[in-house]
């Protein structure tokens, strides 16, 4: 069954799907793909800061629209109801909203998973064209590298060695997964995805000049590619 998302024009909808993406770095796989863009348009505006799994997907997707759209395929996803609230930043399609109103009234009653309407269908698909349409531009490669970030010893604090490294922020620059790896002796060292654009970010220079520097080299010792793949 594909995936579905309810409501995401309200907090309940949206909450949902912070959630969702905690432990994801896209909807659907391992990189951008029409499920994304289906996700994103049906979005009215920015997110909260306050759900971080979610402003960290969105800045990502809308990034990569700047830059030359998406190309990935999917595995298939589908947005249910678009239930009005009070404040709504932007009007959502008319049609019968009532049941997914109700869903809203309590979080624990919205399901991720279900059917849609050819209607509801046929919007959302219209809605990915447009935003794909209108962000067409001329392509620059893009990267995906996965890379370890080895602390000093077992006593380095890992949850303030990955927040160091987060906090690099450069053009072209954008963060993914990530998890603590046992290397041994007690110690374990960060595991994390990042996204690059080639033409904005090279990764050696990034190692050399902004993750093993300090301050950042308090926590970091060394820093080596696993995999790096062109997208």
């Amino acid at each position: 069954m594909a995936v579905a998302f309810h409501a995401l024009n309200t907090p309940a909808g949206l909450k949902k799907l912070d959630e969702y993406l905690l432990t994801r770095s896209y909807i659907t796989g391992y990189q951008a793909s029409k499920d994304d863009i289906t996700v994103y348009s049906a979005i009215p505006s920015a997110p909260s800061s306050d759900l971080v799994n979610l402003t960290r997907w969105f800045k990502h997707i809308d990034a990569l629209l700047r830059i030359s759209g998406v190309t990935g395929e999917g595995s298939g996803v589908t947005i249910v109801g678009f239930a009005p609230v009070s404040g709504a930043v932007a009007t959502p399609p008319t049609g019968d909203t009532k049941a997914a109103a109700a869903d809203d009234d309590d979080d624990d009653d919205v399901d991720l998973f279900g059917e849609e309407t050819e209607e509801e269908k046929k919007a959302a698909e219209e809605r990915a064209a447009s935003v794909k349409a209108s962000s067409k531009k001329k392509e620059s490669g893009k990267s995906s590298v996965l890379m370890d970030v080895k602390p000093w010893d077992d006593e380095t604090d890992m949850k303030k060695l990955e927040e160091a490294v987060r906090g690099v922020e450069m053009e072209g620059l954008f963060w993914g997964a990530s998890k603590l790896v046992a290397v041994g002796y007690g110690i374990k060292k960060l595991q994390i995805m990042l996204t690059i654009v080639d033409d904005l970010v090279s990764v050696d220079t990034l190692i050399e000049e902004r993750l093993t520097v300090e301050p950042i080299n308090e926590y970091v010792q060394s820093c080596d590619i696993v995999a790096f793949n062109k997208i």
